[in-house]
């Protein structure tokens, strides 16, 4: 593991941040050929201090397709009505909305683009609709799977800060909001390896694949998508498991089991040139996973407020750090950020009620990264990793790159304190 330390500094002193925000529900536009209904869903929203949260109802008109297959990707949309949130001033922001949602009991997010948005005082807002994608879970075939709100989290960006409005439904999830009836055919048949993926001519290639109907299947060699002759037989279990043997004797560049839904996997012919054969050994050995500057970065302040006998909220900016994954295989990584306590330590005052949190972002910063990453969701950080980027494993395929991961901060202030300067280590993480 490879750490890294970030300082962020909180002054207590003069000047106060005084902002409003709008509560947010996410909106999604889908496709005509569509069943769409309407549900009243109580809300609870909490809302960045001083903007005070709210209860009420909120109607979500939503449209799904009537039917799909398990593992399908369909359209969503959601066009909420006003949310139940009154702000306090007039506001100019640019809002990205997180639609937590279950889908058939399967947790799944859905993210708006970013949207700027003007929400004048003492009126409710009402967040245009957007479209989004969610995923048929494996296993519903011959079901109509259920989907439910579970929470909706608005971002709000003001000149590039992050002021976050989180509303849950109660009770939490909340009623279906729409369905979709899952047909009872399988997920689409796909070609999953091949075995060797590289040879000469006479090379013999395992090809196995996924979700094929029991019984016979045959496999098929392509030259820029067009079959070559080289064909070959297999079977597929009651699980929908295929093995397909398969010789090649002519030049290809992939190999597929017959009836898979996309490409098959790729092939790498070798051409035996007569003559004199002088074999080239090239070793490539693997890189770091780290996160860096290893010497951290320079403490950042967060700004002065001044006790007025009310909670409280600074914001900031935490520098973006460099992830770099040269490892050369397929593994993921973590990187994970926990605080220490607020303190100056050389007066020995502290606020242990005040919380720091974060909005992560990840973005990768080489074009040629094999892969790409996630951040994290929204969040107070503790002493307690919370999980603030990722990079998926690969399972086959090639993974890694470099990366840039940072994010918004905010930190909540209780109502009184000592006047002082006050000092938190976050220190993120990388595994």
């Amino acid at each position: 593991m490879s750490t890294r330390t970030l300082r962020r500094k909180l002054l207590a002193g003069a000047g106060a941040l005084s902002l409003a925000l709008t509560g947010g529900v996410v909106g999604l536009a889908g496709t005509a050929q569509a069943a769409t209904k309407t549900t009243p869903v109580f809300v609870k929203c909490v809302a960045p201090a001083p903007q005070p949260g709210a209860d009420g109802n909120q109607d979500f008109t939503v449209t799904l397709p009537d039917g799909a297959k398990a593992g399908d990707v369909v359209p969503i949309t959601i066009d909420p009505g006003e949310t139940p949130v009154v702000p306090m001033f007039t506001i100019d922001t640019v809002n990205t909305i997180k639609a937590k949602l279950l889908v058939g009991g399967v947790a799944q997010t859905v993210t708006s683009p970013a949207t700027p948005s003007h929400q004048e005082a003492n009126k409710k807002s009402d967040p245009p609709a957007f479209t989004g994608n969610i995923t048929v879970p494996d296993g519903t075939e011959g079901t109509t799977i259920q989907v439910t709100i579970d929470q909706v989290i608005t971002d709000a960006n003001l000149g590039g800060t992050i002021y976050t409005t989180t509303c849950t439904p109660e009770p939490r999830p909340s009623a279906s909001i729409g369905s979709v009836a899952v047909a009872a055919v399988p997920k689409d048949p796909t070609t999953t390896k091949v075995t060797p993926n590289s040879g000469k001519a006479g090379t013999a290639v395992v090809a196995t694949g996924a979700n094929f109907p029991a019984g016979p299947v045959t496999c098929s060699a392509l030259l820029a998508g067009a079959a070559t002759g080289d064909t070959g037989t297999g079977t597929a279990d009651a699980s929908g498991a295929a093995t397909c043997n398969l010789t090649v004797t002519k030049k290809a560049d992939e190999i597929k089991i017959n009836g898979s839904v996309g490409a098959g996997k790729a092939f790498v012919w070798v051409e035996v040139q007569p003559g004199v054969q002088n074999p080239v050994d090239v070793e490539v050995l693997p890189g770091p996973l780290a996160i860096g500057p290893q010497s951290g970065n320079p403490a950042v302040s967060f700004g002065k407020v001044t006790i007025n006998g009310k909670p409280q909220s600074v914001v900031g900016q935490f520098t973006a750090m460099s992830v770099q994954d040269f490892r050369g295989g397929s593994l993921g990584w973590d990187v994970t950020a926990t605080r220490t306590p607020f303190l100056n330590q050389t007066t020995g005052h502290s606020m242990a009620k005040a919380q720091i949190g974060i909005q992560p972002s990840c973005t990768v910063t080489n074009p040629d990264s094999p892969s790409t990453c996630s951040a994290g969701a929204p969040g107070a950080i503790t002493d307690t990793p919370m999980k603030v980027a990722s990079q998926a494993a690969g399972g086959d395929d090639l993974t890694g790159g470099e990366f840039a991961v940072g994010g918004g901060g905010m930190i909540q202030l209780p109502p009184f304190m000592f006047a002082d300067t006050y000092q938190t280590v976050v220190t993120f993480s990388i595994a």
